[in-house]
């Protein structure tokens, strides 16, 4: 006879528990409490309860008062909650406490947007670093994950006392999993190192699309280079990094480049495994950041990604601000449209849905790059097709004519390529000194 074996219960029922502490502003923790169903929903969790607790002082043993703790495990008693996410980070002692005492699984916000992560990376290297991640997390929480610690029995004749204990031995598995992680992780870094200096030496120049998480980055790299890049209306759709190629009204060319989108209370942990791929930002010749015009909190979320490019230090690289889903704004965005225009004159102001003030942001990325483009006049030898082939590459040639010496060309010179072609300027010596 076969066994059958029970399924394993589907989570359903969640219950979320915020905090408004009394450093914070008024209304800010039922705006992260949202921001956090929004969080478990893209989980696939159902949220059923969902309750805000006023916090003068932390409690060591449950973070809330006990007369919350209480209701709540009453509330979770009565309506069958399968989870309890808080939106504050709990201690490793606070989340067992709270297991053993209500007797569901108790998660915090760190956890929830590891797992989404999770859920969500794709490619070798945000796998590695989603895992390094959570292994970092997951290590200080051991005791809670395993409920056999019963004593191992020592292994050979020359092993004495009672062996070391099934906690010991799992830390050190995933201390030996933590550096074997960040082995191979190193490996891919450096591979990718190497891909990005080859693209470096490409005289294109480049932009990073940067912004709050669902803002929209994907559904603008898709309008604006006709890409195809995954765009839902979801929070961390994006976790590897995307570069597409775009023609500009001047018909330079430009490399754009999609990166994972920035949240409130981001795991510290989590910022540190994705540098990697955040530093698209910092290599960039200037960044696109875009926000979401008609979510309520888009000062917190412009705060919040000039925090993180600050702790890149790509904060002050030259900036374009688009501010998108214009598409959306009925009468209640009215008013904000108007104040923003006012605020920030320099900004675009785009649908990527509609492709509406498109043409707007490419002329922008190309005043952006026009200080780098001097319109110059070459002759280069027969025997330097490869530099010609170069110059071809990047669509910078506006003239050719063959001539006995070489090649007379009229460009639009990059600044990048200045050095390399310096020695065919016509008139070479003066326009050398100036170099």
């Amino acid at each position: 006879m076969f066994e059958v074996k029970e399924k394993p219960k589907q989570v359903e029922r969640a219950l979320l528990v915020g905090v408004q502490r009394p450093e914070m502003e008024p209304g800010e923790g039922a705006a992260l409490l949202a921001e956090l169903k929004e969080l478990v929903n893209t989980l696939g969790i159902g949220v059923t309860e969902e309750r805000l607790v006023p916090l003068r002082e932390p409690n060591p043993h449950t973070l809330i008062g006990k007369g919350g703790a209480a209701r709540i495990m009453a509330t979770v008693k009565e309506n069958g909650i399968d989870v309890i996410v808080f939106d504050d980070d709990l201690t490793p002692a606070q989340q067992r406490n709270w297991e053993k005492e209500s007797g569901v699984c108790v998660i915090d916000r760190q956890e929830v947007i590891l797992d989404i992560f999770h859920q969500r990376a794709t490619t070798r290297e945000a796998k590695l670093q989603v895992s390094l991640a959570r292994m970092n997390y997951s290590l200080p929480r051991l005791k809670r994950a395993w409920t056999h610690l019963s004593r191992q029995h020592g292994g050979g004749t020359l092993m004495r006392g009672q062996g070391e204990t099934q906690l010991e031995a799992d830390r050190r598995m995933v201390r030996t999993r933590i550096a074997r992680l960040r082995r191979e992780l190193a490996l891919v870094i450096k591979h990718r190192g190497v891909q990005r200096s080859k693209r470096m030496k490409r005289p294109v120049p480049t932009a990073a699309i940067v912004g709050y998480t669902n803002a929209g980055k994907s559904s603008l790299l898709n309008a604006v280079t006709g890409a195809s890049v995954l765009a839902e209306d979801k929070l961390f759709a994006t976790l590897d990094p995307t570069t597409r190629q775009c023609r500009l009204p001047t018909g330079q060319k430009l490399l754009l480049s999609d990166t994972v989108g920035f949240l409130r209370r981001l795991p510290h942990d989590l910022v540190d495994a994705f540098r990697a791929t955040l530093e698209e930002a910092v290599i960039s010749d200037f960044l696109i950041h875009v926000i979401d015009l008609t979510n309520p909190d888009l000062e917190k979320h412009h705060a919040t990604t000039m925090e993180v490019l600050r702790g890149l230090g790509a904060d002050e690289k030259r900036m374009i601000t688009v501010f998108n889903k214009v598409d959306r704004c009925g009468e209640d965005h009215d008013g904000r449209l108007r104040s923003l225009r006012l605020q920030a004159p320099n900004a675009c102001f785009v649908s990527a849905l509609s492709a509406e003030g498109i043409p707007d942001l490419l002329e922008k990325c190309s005043d952006m790059l026009a200080d780098d483009i001097h319109e110059v006049e070459l002759l280069i030898p027969h025997d330097r097709y490869d530099l010609i082939a170069k110059l071809h590459e990047v669509d910078c040639v506006r003239s050719k004519n063959a001539e006995p010496e070489g090649v007379r060309l009229t460009c639009l010179l990059p600044e990048r390529l200045r050095k390399e072609t310096a020695p065919y300027l016509i008139g070479a010596g003066e326009t050398a000194m100036a170099i």
